[in-house]
């Protein structure tokens, strides 16, 4: 069965990040996000068995949410210079293995995953979300589980209407 998984990737790079120590190449180049992104990716890929593999990313610059409140995100701290350096070779490294690597000016990669989502439902086709965000709870359908992290970069939940108790079947 034809099955799509959708990666936030700035969900699954931070957290690779700050739960792995500092890790270098010989060149000094910081690798603990894409290496701890890519066991993660690879273990999910080889779990799951999906036939479509996607990793949405973030874009630099505001989304539609900061024009309509510009305190969105304000608290949060700014990506550091060591993690940042590693977004270019890890989304070089998915192209590389022919994954998409997709973003859209002025939207978050969550968005991306829950259009995707939708997608796959017109099509019949189970989607399969992986995220840290617990927001992106409220995609979860008969036809869509989210793949929560839950701990470092080996720990998930799969999140579907029955695991949350939902009734989907006739309400609506």
């Amino acid at each position: 069965m034809d099955q799509l998984m959708v990666i936030d990737g700035n969900s699954l790079m931070f957290r690779a990040f700050y739960a792995l120590p500092p890790l270098t190449s010989p060149d000094g180049q910081p690798t603990q996000a894409i290496h701890g992104f890519f066991n993660m990716l690879l273990k999910l890929v080889q779990e799951r068995k999906p036939r479509y593999v996607a990793v949405a990313f973030d874009l630099p610059g505001g989304t539609f949410r900061h024009e309509e409140y510009t305190e969105y995100k304000a608290g949060r701290r700014k990506t550091p210079p060591e993690l940042h350096s590693q977004i270019p070779l890890m989304q070089d490294l998915l192209a590389q293995m022919g994954i998409c690597v997709m973003g859209e000016q002025g939207f978050e990669a969550d968005d991306i995953l829950g259009t995707l989502a939708a997608w796959a439902e017109e099509r019949a086709m189970p989607a399969l979300l992986v995220t840290g965000d617990k927001d992106a709870l409220q995609l979860v359908s008969g036809s869509t589980t989210v793949i929560l992290t839950k701990k470092g970069i080996s720990e998930t939940a799969d999140y579907t209407p029955e695991r949350l108790g939902v009734v989907v079947a006739g309400c609506f």
